[in-house]
């Protein structure tokens, strides 16, 4: 199909790859963890919007697991994605494979700086996409924290959505959400599209 890419058939997500996603080449490691998530019986539903840069946020984040679980994804589909974690994580093997999975070490401390330095990535790139887990803890919240907001908001992109549904072992691409000037009416619009979908521990509400 003219537009889209070819899916590798180990993989256990039946849509298209569109041609604006950030793809990485394709690698053995990438037929290895497909066939393995099919083993464990997870599958990825939904569609991945054609935008070429964008900030995704995945909820309920209730587990160290959905982590794993996200970046086997990650790397069985090949979406060259990346994603914010806490600084402390990189360093030694770990922090090697981190930033070779796409990992940003952030300094939670610097929330303003963080935001302006990947508005900066966001305008220096042809196609990114940003991962945030808008929780930012796998502890139950009552409010969201707002960088995911304002990275998008400052950055002129999008927020797809990514919802985690442990009872059907299911990871899904949820609806892409045009920002407005209003940060608590977006952040409540988009929280309220979880509000079906059960984590390992919790949902998000």
């Amino acid at each position: 199909m003219e537009g889209r890419v070819n899916k590798p058939a180990y993989l256990p997500y039946t849509g298209e790859l569109p041609a604006q996603m950030p793809l990485a080449p394709p690698s053995l490691v990438r037929c290895v963890f497909g066939r393995l998530l099919r083993l464990c019986g997870w599958k990825l539903v939904g569609q991945f919007p054609d935008i070429p840069k964008l900030v995704f946020v995945a909820a309920p984040h209730s587990s160290w697991w959905d982590g794993v679980w996200g970046l086997m994804f990650k790397v069985a589909v090949g979406l060259n994605a990346s994603f914010m974690a806490k600084r402390e994580l990189f360093r030694g093997p770990l922090g090697w494979l981190l930033r070779r999975l796409g990992g940003i070490p952030i300094e939670r401390s610097a929330a303003h700086g963080v935001v302006e330095q990947m508005v900066d990535r966001f305008a220096r790139s042809d196609r990114l996409w940003l991962g945030i887990a808008a929780e930012g803890t796998r502890k139950a919240v009552t409010k969201w924290k707002s960088g995911f907001w304002q990275i998008a908001h400052e950055a002129g992109v999008p927020v797809m959505t990514v919802y985690f549904h442990y009872p059907e072992k299911t990871i899904g691409i949820g609806p892409v959400f045009e920002l407005t000037d209003d940060r608590d009416a977006d952040i409540a619009r988009i929280r309220e599209f979880y509000r079906p979908w059960q984590g390992r521990n919790r949902g998000a509400f």
